[in-house]
């Protein structure tokens, strides 16, 4: 799942916000350029305010933020996070087995391999994940759930 080495396309956009992370660190909010273009005001405003909000462990190098989630018209299950790469190397997802739950009870679970999907060192972006149909186990959600990735054995 972590690759180092990897560069950064042209293409990505720094948004200027920092939070202090432990007082050793400064994790930064960046938006993918396809978020830029096409983001409404009120969630880029959700996005920066949730942002500013989240407290990150030390401890845990991959974190998400679940913001909402939705169903589209053909039944996948849409997941909008803020994953959070709190170490000092690029992060891909290369085959990541991700669930999702809520209320501790899984809802889908799906292997994501996201060749666009390239998260600079210290740095949060907000990405949706997109589960097939056949990936979820139940429908009725209410509440905003969690992301893990699921390590394999």
């Amino acid at each position: 799942m972590h690759t180092t080495g990897v560069h950064l396309r042209e293409t990505l956009e720094y948004f200027k916000a920092n939070v202090d992370y432990k007082g050793e660190t400064m994790q930064k909010l960046q938006f993918e350029n396809s978020w830029n273009k096409t983001i409404s005001k009120q969630d880029r405003e959700q996005i920066e305010k949730t942002f500013l909000e989240v407290m990150l462990q030390e401890d845990i190098p991959i974190q998400f933020t679940v913001l909402w989630h939705a169903v589209n018209h053909s039944g996948d299950l849409l997941v909008t996070t803020l994953v959070h790469n709190t170490t000092t190397e690029m992060v891909r997802f290369d085959d990541a087995t991700i669930q999702y739950s809520v209320n501790n009870n899984m809802v889908a679970e799906y292997s994501f391999s996201l060749p666009t999907l390239h998260i600079a060192p210290q740095t949060s972006m907000p990405w949706t994940f997109i589960f097939p149909t056949d990936s979820i186990t139940k429908v009725n959600m209410t509440n905003k759930g969690t992301l893990v990735i699921v390590e394999n054995s």
